[in-house]
C-alpha cells in the first residue's frame, strides 16, 4: 500500500527552519520542498517485468547576500542537515559575482490566499491489484487482431507528491496533487515489416482513466492501422497534425516565449507580444485554476500568484511567460510562470477531425513524430514523421520514412483551422490542427 507522505505542516516546520537559518547568516532566501511516493507495475507476457514502490522527497533552498546568489539541496530533513544546507548556499553566494537581475520576487506578487484545486486524489492500489490492470490491458491489445506479434509492455502507475514553498518575506504555502496513469506499446507485423503503436490515460482521479480494456484495444488498433505503410514522394501538402501531436506545435510556442529564451535571444517571437501571430480565430487561454487540471497549481515555483488569462486573442499574442528573474532581464513584469504554462486550451471552430479530414480532402494526417529538428532562434521546424495519406476526406494508405518541414512563424500564421478533439491528458488542451502547407521530403 501507498507508504505516509510528509504533511503540509511538517513540511513547511522544515522551510521555516530553514527560512530562519538563512535570516540568522543575513540572507533573503526561498525554500522549496516536494516530496512523493508512488508505485510503477509492468507487464510483459503475462509476466512482471517492473515492480518499483518509489519515494522521493527533496528540499533546495536559494539565498542572496545582495545580489549574490547560491543554491544547495539535501534528501535528509533533520535540523542539523537542513542547517549545514542553508549554511552551504550561503557560503556560494558569498563567493558568487553579484548579478543585478538576481533576487526574490516582489512580495506584492505572492500568493498568500490561494484556492483548493481538487489535485489530491490518492489511489488505493496495491500491486497484485495493479498487475491485474496491467494483465487486462495487454489481454486487450493482444485479442485485437492476428497482424498482433506482441505487446512490448502494459503499464500501471500511480503517485502523489506535495510541494511546499516559503521565503524570508512571509510566503508559506504547500499543496499535494496526484497523478496516476495507465499505458500499452503493441507491436504488429505484416510481411515481415514491424509496427508499433501505443495509447495511455492520466488523469489527477483514478475514476477518470480509461479502463484498461480501453487503453490494451486503441493501442493494438493504432498499431494495425499503421501495418503496410508506404514512403511518399517529396511534395508540398496540407498537413494535419493528430490532436496528441499538435500540443507539441503549441509547446514549440510556449518554449519561443519563456523568458530564458526571450532574454538570451534565441526566440524568432522575440518582439511579438501585441502582434498578430496566428489567423484571428484562434484563441489560447490559460486556467491555472482548472479543478483536476494536470497542468493546475495555486501558485508557481516562486510563490507568485497564477492567474487566468487569454494568452492569445484573435490570433494576437497578449504577452510572454516570465518568472521574476527573466522578468528583470527584460523590463518587464513577472506573469506567475516560474516552472511554465498552466492549463492551455486552444479554440475550435466545431469540427472533429473527420470533419478536418473533409476540410483537408487531400493531404497528410501525422500521428507520429520523431527527432528534435526545431530551431527556436529561426522557427526552422524539421521532423521525422509518420501517419496517413488522405485523399478524398478519408484516410488513403498509412505512410512512414518521410520528413515535415516549414517555418513555425509561417506555420502559425497559416493555421487552416483547429478540432474540437481537445486532448487533455496533459497541460495543453488541443485538438488536432490543420495547417495550410508543409515540405514532405519522402523517397
Amino acid at each position: 500500500m501507498e507508504q505516509s507522505l510528509i504533511t503540509a505542516e511538517d513540511a513547511l516546520l522544515v522551510a521555516e527552519h530553514a527560512i530562519k537559518q538563512a535570516t540568522r547568516a543575513g540572507a533573503a532566501a526561498a525554500v522549496a520542498i516536494s516530496a512523493g511516493n508512488g508505485l510503477s507495475v509492468a507487464v510483459r507476457n503475462g509476466k512482471v517485468e517492473v515492480l518499483e514502490q518509489h519515494r522521493d522527497k527533496s528540499l533546495g533552498i536559494t539565498v542572496y547576500l545582495g545580489q549574490r546568489k547560491g543554491s544547495a539541496t539535501t534528501t535528509d530533513f533533520s535540523q542539523a542537515a537542513v542547517s549545514d544546507t542553508v549554511a552551504a548556499a550561503v557560503n556560494i553566494a558569498a563567493a558568487a559575482e553579484a548579478d543585478p537581475y538576481a533576487g526574490l520576487i516582489d512580495p506584492a506578487l505572492l500568493a498568500h490566499d490561494y484556492p483548493d484545486l481538487d489535485l489530491d486524489h490518492p489511489w488505493d492500489l496495491d500491486a497484485p491489484a495493479a498487475i491485474e490492470l496491467a494483465l487486462q490491458a495487454e489481454a486487450a491489445a493482444r485479442a485485437g487482431g492476428p497482424g498482433i506479434q506482441q505487446v512490448d509492455e502494459s503499464a500501471v502507475s500511480r503517485y502523489r507528491g506535495l510541494r511546499a514553498y516559503a521565503d524570508t518575506q512571509g510566503f508559506r504555502g504547500a499543496y499535494r496533487a496526484t497523478r496516476h496513469g495507465l499505458s500499452c506499446t503493441v507491436v504488429g507485423a505484416h510481411e515481415g515489416a514491424m509496427q508499433r503503436g501505443y495509447w495511455f490515460s492520466s488523469a489527477r482521479r483514478a475514476a477518470d482513466l480509461e479502463s484498461p480494456d480501453s487503453v490494451g484495444r486503441i493501442a493494438a488498433e493504432r498499431t494495425l492501422a499503421k501495418l503496410g505503410a508506404r514512403r511518399l514522394g517529396t511534395r508540398k501538402a496540407p498537413v494535419l497534425f493528430e490532436n496528441r501531436i499538435a500540443t507539441g506545435l503549441i509547446g514549440h510556442l510556449l518554449s519561443a516565449i519563456s523568458g530564458a529564451t526571450l532574454y538570451r535571444e534565441a526566440s524568432f517571437l522575440r518582439e511579438a507580444a501585441g502582434t498578430q501571430i496566428f489567423p484571428d480565430f484562434v484563441q489560447i487561454d490559460e486556467d491555472p485554476h482548472l479543478p483536476r487540471g494536470l497542468g493546475s497549481a495555486p501558485f508557481d515555483s516562486e510563490g507568485a500568484r497564477t492567474v487566468a488569462r487569454p494568452l492569445v486573442a484573435a490570433g494576437v499574442l497578449n504577452g510572454y511567460l516570465l518568472d521574476s528573474y527573466a522578468a528583470r532581464r527584460l523590463g518587464m513584469a513577472p506573469t506567475g510562470h516560474a516552472g511554465g504554462a498552466h492549463n492551455l486550451r486552444v479554440s475550435d471552430q466545431g469540427s472533429d477531425l473527420a470533419g478536418l479530414l473533409r476540410q483537408m480532402d487531400t493531404g497528410l494526417l501525422v500521428t507520429d513524430l520523431m527527432g528534435f529538428g526545431v530551431n527556436l532562434l529561426t522557427g526552422d521546424y524539421s521532423r521525422g514523421a509518420s501517419g496517413f495519406w488522405v485523399e478524398r476526406g478519408e484516410l488513403a494508405y498509412p505512410v512512414e520514412e518521410i520528413t515535415i518541414a516549414g517555418n513555425l512563424r509561417e506555420m502559425f500564421r497559416t493555421l487552416v483551422a483547429s478540432g474540437s478533439d481537445l486532448e487533455r491528458r496533459g497541460s495543453v488542451q488541443c485538438g488536432a490542427l490543420l495547417l495550410a502547407e508543409l515540405t514532405i521530403a519522402g523517397k
